[in-house]
């Protein structure tokens, strides 16, 4: 069993290596792009029978840092 944590930063914090891959992006001749928000992917590997409520607790205690970053989980 997998799961899935995609980790952003909430809306209204600052994100540096956004702002730099949007003006990579624009130097490079991509036109049109206004805004790049970036953030990870967390796959882990679980144990049969881990519950999503499991996953989620281990985002709160260590896999985002919730004051600044948001999260969803996806088992899979």
């Amino acid at each position: 069993m997998k799961a899935r944590v995609h980790v952003m930063l909430k809306n209204g914090v600052l994100d540096p290596q956004g702002e730099a891959v949007r003006h990579a992006l624009g130097s490079l001749g991509f036109a049109g792009v206004e805004g790049v928000r970036q953030g990870k992917v967390i796959e882990l590997d679980l144990a049969e029978g881990t519950s999503e409520d499991t996953v989620k607790e281990m985002c709160e205690k260590l896999l985002a840092n919730t004051v600044i970053e948001s999260y969803s989980v996806e088992m899979v």
